[in-house]
């Protein structure tokens, strides 16, 4: 409101009247959200490098560190830093009101993971930090069988075409020449750090960058110096935050602002086989109905699907947004790493949304066992605010999934 008159008695007019548009302005009521369900997307916990994971011909300067575990499982370290996270995630969450702080959580919690040994171990170790002693149960289908939540090419859950997804991925990536162009500088890296001093060729198998089809058609073979380097960045990161001596991360030669910068030799991976909108289409379809179906659902307040990174950053590409947390290369999903979905109601109106954040805990965290976090909200594509009226949001996501079909 402007006052241009000069008079005393108008003065005093235009203060009341400034004083009343106050008084109604702060009397309009406020939106209080409250936290109706939830559902996390998570990658499971810090595990031994996998079978093949740093290629057989990768040159280095010195033996590879032994681990506590067989290849693939998960460490004690990584079931304890589970149970941390997991216990962060009850304080998040009881403090939102979707669950009390304290006690068992039967019929409030459904933990669902996928069928390998690491992914099982996962969700038992996260149930034991949620709710200790409690013995919940963890949803999942035989060992070693194709769960279409979480590998939907191989269940067969959609009518994937090789070739259209090849042809997205160079579309959008440029090229697998190029995308190993881009990342010269981390391969080099890489290179000092394996501590290779041959100089007729290099420690990192490199291959001609290519991505082909499998041979059942039904999923994607990727071929180069991504293929090779992604692989033994994570195998870095995994020592770090396992909490290797220093000297034996990296052979001492990777302190952690170059495990982030290697980091993004793993993330882009992804750039391969889930990011491509194609891909996520595809890699997300079953797991991106189900999360919708969990938060529509009358039955448990917060279900929890323990998988891979490929689920998380599937899951964020057809959202169509990136991940980012301290100590990580953009979308190089951690273990443990998670995206937290949230629907909400307006105590008000009854208005429904959703929020959807990323959950972290950072290198240093892991390595030392800490109970801290990092929850970064994220901002869905045509959503005006990090809240998101939750018909928008339904409607956008299922836009971006592929058609389920009938497994073959």
């Amino acid at each position: 409101m402007r006052c241009n008159l000069t008079s005393r008695g108008f003065r005093t007019l235009c203060a009341v009247a400034a004083l009343l548009i106050g008084s109604i302005a702060s009397a309009a009521p406020k939106r209080v959200l409250v936290v109706e369900r939830a559902v996390l997307v998570m990658r499971h916990g810090i595990r031994a490098p996998l079978d093949g994971e740093v290629p057989l011909d990768t040159r280095t300067g010195a033996p590879w560190p032994a681990w506590p575990v067989a290849e693939s499982r998960i460490t004690p370290h990584g079931v304890r830093a589970l149970e941390q996270v997991a216990a962060y995630d009850r304080r998040l969450l009881a403090a939102r009101g979707l669950m009390t702080p304290n006690g068992c959580l039967a019929g409030v919690v459904r933990i669902r993971s996928n069928t390998s040994d690491r992914t099982i171990a996962s969700g038992q170790a996260y149930a034991e930090g949620l709710a200790p002693g409690c013995d919940l149960a963890i949803e999942h289908k035989p060992l070693g069988t194709a769960d279409a939540i979480f590998e939907p090419l191989r269940a067969r859950a959609t009518a994937f075409d090789a070739r259209v997804g090849i042809a997205s991925i160079n579309r959008e990536t440029g090229g697998m020449a190029a995308l190993a162009r881009r990342h010269g500088a981390a391969l080099a890296r890489l290179a000092q750090v394996l501590g290779c001093t041959s100089v007729e060729r290099g420690c990192v198998p490199a291959g001609t960058p290519a991505v082909s089809a499998s041979a059942d058609g039904h999923d994607l073979v990727l071929a180069g110096p991504i293929r090779a380097a992604s692989g033994i960045a994570q195998v870095l990161l995994l020592q770090e935050v396992e909490g290797l001596p220093r000297e034996s991360v990296g052979w001492g030669r990777a302190d952690p602002a170059t495990i982030e910068q290697l980091g993004a030799l793993h993330a882009a991976l992804f750039a391969v086989y889930t990011h491509p909108s194609y891909m996520a289409a595809h890699q997300a379809a079953v797991l991106g109905r189900e999360v919708l179906a969990s938060l529509s659902s009358t039955g448990p307040r917060l279900t929890v699907f323990m998988g891979h990174d490929t689920n998380v950053t599937a899951l964020a590409a057809a959202l169509r947004v990136d991940l980012k947390a301290p100590g990580y290369a953009t979308n190089d999903v951690p273990p443990g790493g998670a995206l937290l979905i949230e629907r909400l109601r307006d105590a008000s109106t009854g208005a429904r949304f959703v929020r959807v954040s990323y959950r972290t805990q950072s290198p240093e965290t892991l390595r030392g066992l800490g109970q801290s976090a990092s929850l970064v909200a994220l901002k869905i594509p045509g959503c005006a605010s990090l809240v998101c009226p939750a018909a928008t949001f339904s409607r956008r996501l299922v836009s971006h999934l592929a058609p389920l079909q009938t497994a073959r």
